[in-house]
């Protein structure tokens, strides 16, 4: 049910200014209580009543009264409440403490919205369980000597964190959208928050900023509880403090178990639990640690352990409630034998991978959420939102469909949400000063989440009043207004999902699709690791371009969503949604910044859109030359891809002076469309920056257009030189060094020879070790020296068989990512007898001694080993223009 929509001329208990207001609570109690009748004294002053407690003398003016009365409602589901309207006031309903803070925030925001409290009964209830949001203590970049997640608690790095008003001021706003779960995410928080005293080592911060971070940790929990929120603290495996990891002679991220490192995070949990027993612990098992028989040896003997240990030391009556997620877990294998040892937990998956691209997840992905859910409480990850940034959303048709869809295809008991801008928490990305504050820019966002987290069956007439009154208070517009700004976000919020789906690479922040995509990245997107979950599971029925073009040379129908009518579709969506806003600001007489900030976001998104739409038009014609050879697609290609760069200038006019980024994740990770990191240097993350890419891309296509007509573009690029070697020792005596030339011999137990070699490999220096055990997957990790810093180039035989090594999710492998090995440097670079085709990755490594990780089983080989300050130009050897 709604709150009915009343008028000053209701009929109901009176109210209005100098009305008296009778807060009665009975022998209701709890800091939860007092926090709503708090919110709920606030709002009724703030509409001009005098408020005054039971028992205190009344005088002459007119009395409402507002009693808590304990009682099942709901069905009795937690947090339900009930509001009923009584002669000469209002009764609030529950069951628990939390029904009675939501009762009284409810009754709050209509006594603030409308000056009274409803003319009709009103039961609620949660559709779902748990409805969190996230913060990160994370930042845009990795830090000096550190590797990914690894940020210790500082005032330094997190002043934010120390903020107790900003706190406040942002559970307000959490607890009024009736989040109950807010999560913390860290990489290896234990060595900030707690001291182990068999490791103090384990600390990492400074002892004042321990004890800071412990008082804050007690307070914010305190704060959150009084708001009816969990607080939940997330970390990775394997990861260690590093003074800890120094001293024992560690990495600080372990792909399997090792004892001290075992010892360690166990008491580390146990202590945890202990100091902070009702924050609970939100579980990533990977990405640093690999294997599924790893993965369940740190869950049964490290983690679980650990979390029992701590309840029974502090004296808990029940197992705390513990969540695991799914991502770089196999969790199939690894979580069955977790609830049969403890029976308090919960799963959690991503919902359209690290995008938002979709309301009905498909195929595997909904199979792996309906299998969780069927093991316990089921948390579904609305997840990093990489397509999209930076800009501001709020589509509340698609948003309630979404979780909907969760509820309904994948069994969720729970909604974990990310903001708009993670790594650059707490302010939003916009260039202005001061930067606002991401719950301040992007209220709607959270909001419409948390609204139909709560219950997504809200009648669609209420639904429409609803956001109409919401809007005119966020800008003071009038009716029409208010509707056409919902409906135009409603347009845009559709943009970038469909055009991510139909022709993105992959769901993870390892794209930005705001920065666009390349020619090449279009044409052959096996080249860049593409997710097939994007259009397999995360998108509706459809085809992407590869197949659209084959098929519909062929003649054969196309069904479903095709490219052709993606790019249509997102196209208009945008322009509509510009054009409903167009002139509106004359009716805007607040916020009206901010208002211009959402019009000219809306135009950044049709000038997105208009470069999508003609660069996927170049691409298909390049795809339908390759078919047909008919030379006219080729001039067709040139002027759709100039088209393109035509828009993403106008997107740089529009977006360059209004953003300080583009994605808030700015590192090597960044791969789609350009490397985040080059040389060492951050880099591509601006549009200003990938603009001339863009240009000089278009230039080189056209004059490779103009020689391929001149007849002299085939055979005049001489063949690359050999890169230079770099010096390698290998301790590990297990393997050996070898030259890379045509005939040596890559493995150390097989005959088998070289028979292929792209040039650039040529008189390498590569490192051999046994095929089989490596295909049988006993590969030992070799170590090796060099003195300054190199890459390691890695051949993948391609092959999908478990025999050989496979390129990993690098949206899941961080690691592998940060040292570059997103996509092949070289693809088809060499042949061995009776070995599948090869492409080479490189992978980064300072100097120094290492070992050579590889994230799963199976045999590879390493084709050479070359210095970081060498330029690989990736090349596909198979392939000829265009």
């Amino acid at each position: 049910m709604v709150w009915a929509v009343g008028s000053p001329g209701f009929a109901g208990p009176a109210w209005g200014p100098g009305v008296t207001v009778v807060l009665d609570s009975g022998d209701v109690v709890g800091p939860r209580v007092e926090y709503g009748l708090h919110r709920l004294r606030e709002a009724w002053i703030s509409a001009g009543a005098r408020v005054v407690s039971a028992g205190t003398a009344l005088g002459t003016n007119p009395v409402v009264r507002v009693r808590l009365e304990r009682r099942k409602v709901g069905a009795s589901v937690a947090e339900s409440f009930a509001v009923r309207v009584r002669p000469g006031g209002w009764v609030v309903e529950a069951g628990d403490e939390t029904g009675f803070l939501y009762g009284c925030l409810g009754l709050a925001e209509e006594v603030r919205r409308k000056g009274g409290g409803p003319v009709e009964d009103r039961v609620e209830r949660p559709a779902l369980k748990l409805r969190g949001v996230c913060v990160g203590l994370q930042k845009p970049t990795i830090l000096p000597g550190r590797q990914v997640y690894e940020y210790p608690w500082t005032p330094e790095l997190f002043p934010w964190f120390y903020d107790r008003a900003m706190w406040r001021e942002f559970l307000d706003v959490l607890a009024e959208c009736r989040y109950n779960t807010l999560y913390l995410w860290n990489g290896h928080p234990f060595g900030s928050v707690v001291r182990v005293p068999e490791y103090p080592e384990g600390v990492e911060v400074p002892e004042p900023v321990l004890q800071r971070n412990m008082d804050m940790m007690h307070w914010l929990a305190r704060e959150c509880d009084r708001r009816g929120i969990w607080l939940v603290v997330m970390f990775y495996n394997i990861l260690l403090p590093q003074p800890l990891a120094e001293k024992h002679g560690l990495p600080t991220q372990l792909s399997r178990p090792h004892p001290v490192a075992a010892d360690y995070t166990r008491r580390a949990i146990a202590t945890f639990i202990r100091e902070y027993p009702h924050v609970g612990l939100l579980v990533c098992l990977g990405e640093a640690l690999q294997g599924a028989e790893h993965q369940l040896d740190w869950a049964t003997n490290v983690i679980l352990p650990g979390v029992m240990e701590g309840a029974r030391a502090a004296g808990l009556k029940e197992l705390p409630p513990l969540i695991i997620r799914t991502h770089a877990t196999y969790a199939e294998r690894v979580l069955p034998p977790c609830f049969a040892l403890y029976t308090n937990l919960y799963t959690m998956t991503k919902f359209n991978g690290e995008s938002l691209t979709t309301d009905r997840v498909r195929g595997r992905l909904q199979e792996l959420h309906r299998r969780m859910a069927a093991m316990g409480p089921h948390v579904v990850n609305v997840h990093i939102l990489a397509n999209l940034e930076p800009f501001r959303y709020f589509a509340p048709g698609f948003i309630r469909r979404c979780v909907q869809g969760m509820r309904e295809d994948l069994g969720a008991a729970g909604l974990h949400l990310y903001p708009l801008a993670y790594w650059n928490w707490p302010d939003a990305p916009d260039r202005v000063e001061p930067p606002l504050r991401q719950w301040e820019r992007d209220r709607g966002w959270f909001e419409a989440w948390g609204r139909y987290a709560w219950d997504p069956d809200r009648p669609e007439e209420g639904e429409r009043v609803h956001w109409r009154e919401r809007v005119q208070e966020w800008f003071g517009c009038g009716a029409t207004t208010a509707d056409r700004f919902v409906e135009a976000c409603d347009e845009a919020g559709l943009v970038a999902p469909i055009l991510l789906r139909r022709f993105g690479i992959t769901e993870g922040n390892r794209q930005t699709l705001s920065l666009g995509m390349t020619l090449e990245q279009l044409v052959h997107p096996e080249r860049f690791q593409p997710v097939r979950d994007l259009w397999e599971c995360l998108a509706p029925p459809g085809w992407r371009l590869q197949e659209y073009v084959a098929r519909s040379a062929a003649g054969e129908p196309c069904p479903g969503e095709t490219p052709a009518r993606a790019r249509e579709e997102a196209l208009a969506r945008a322009e509509r949604a510009v054009a409903l806003l167009e002139g509106a600001e004359a009716d805007v007489r607040r916020n009206r910044e901010e208002f211009r900030r959402w019009q000219n976001d809306l135009r950044c998104l049709a000038a997105m859109a208009r470069f999508y739409e003609a660069r996927t038009r170049a691409a298909e014609e390049v795809l339908r030359y390759r078919r047909d050879g008919d030379a006219v697609r080729l001039d067709r290609a040139a002027a759709a891809l100039a088209e393109s760069v035509t828009a993403f200038e106008e997107l740089t006019r529009l977006a360059g002076p209004a953003y300080r980024f583009a994605n808030s994740l700015q590192t090597g990770h960044r791969r789609i469309p350009f490397p985040g990191v080059v040389a060492g240097v951050v880099t591509n993350y601006h549009w200003s920056h990938v603009l001339p890419l863009y240009r000089a891309e278009l230039a080189t296509f056209q004059g490779r257009l103009e020689q391929w007509r001149q007849g002299r573009l085939q055979g005049r690029e001489p063949p690359p030189r050999p890169w230079r070697a770099a010096s390698v020792r290998v301790w590990s005596d297990w393997a050996e060094t070898y030259e890379v030339v045509p005939g040596a011999q890559p493995f150390r137990d097989r005959g088998y020879r070289l028979v292929e070699l792209a040039p650039e490999l040529h008189g390498l220096t590569g490192i051999r070790f046994s095929h089989e055990e490596a295909k049988n997957g006993r590969y030992r990790p070799v170590e090796f020296e060099v003195e300054e810093a190199v890459y390691v180039l890695l051949g993948l035989f391609r092959d999908e068989r478990d025999i050989w090594l496979q390129p990993p999710n690098v949206d899941a492998a961080a690691h592998w990512a940060e040292q570059g090995g997103s996509e092949p440097i070289l693809r088809g670079a060499a042949r061995v007898e009776q070995c599948p085709l090869v492409d080479v990755y490189a992978l980064r490594y300072p100097a120094g001694r290492h070992r050579l990780e590889v994230p799963g089983s199976g045999s590879f080989v390493v084709l050479g080993v070359v210095p970081a300050s060498e330029t690989l130009r990736r090349r596909d050897l198979e392939d000829q223009w265009p």
